[in-house]
């Protein structure tokens, strides 16, 4: 049996980060996420360097690749990427008065519960909190939470559809 090779990220990145990649690419379908996929990879060993002992990196390397790809294909699906991001866009860079005045009521429409879902909201899909982070921040439950998040996004997506249909 070889003996366990010590860890050497940086050869290893240069070594294996391309294969790393393609099992990334092939598992996301998506370039941008397969790269940051492949980096947390490099960054997860450089975490636990101290405590490696290694006989076959490439199998290691795939294993934690296949493993961080499928959690980031689970959190995809449990946060899909807004798929309303135009009318977002469009609020944000809104010129005119004309523009100004409709991204002010669409901002009202989707906020139509008040400042607390505007809070839980920015913590949750900005500052990345999860659920029982944002409950203890607002002092709402988790439940209370998810239910004001849906019904927002729920907004989001009826105002996006109306959006569309004028446009």
């Amino acid at each position: 049996m070889k003996a366990a090779e010590p860890a050497d990220i940086e050869e290893w990145y240069l070594r294996y980060g391309p294969m790393v990649l393609r099992r990334c690419r092939w598992i996301l379908r998506d370039e941008h996420q397969a790269k940051d996929v492949m980096q947390d990879c490099f960054v997860q060993l450089l975490r636990e360097k101290r405590r490696l002992q290694v006989t076959t990196p490439s199998g290691l390397l795939l294993q934690i690749a296949t493993r961080l790809c499928l959690n980031r294909l689970r959190t995809r699906k449990r946060h899909p990427e807004d798929a309303d991001e135009a009318l977002l866009h469009s609020i944000a860079v809104a010129g005119t008065q004309e523009d100004r005045s409709l991204a002010a009521f669409s901002l009202r429409r989707i906020f139509a519960d008040g400042e607390t879902t505007e809070t839980m909201a920015v913590l949750h899909f900005l500052d990345g909190l999860t659920l029982e982070e944002v409950a203890e921040q607002t002092g709402y439950s988790v439940s209370g939470v998810r239910k004001r998040l849906k019904q927002l996004q729920t907004r989001v997506q009826g105002l996006s559809e109306v959006s569309h249909e004028a446009a």
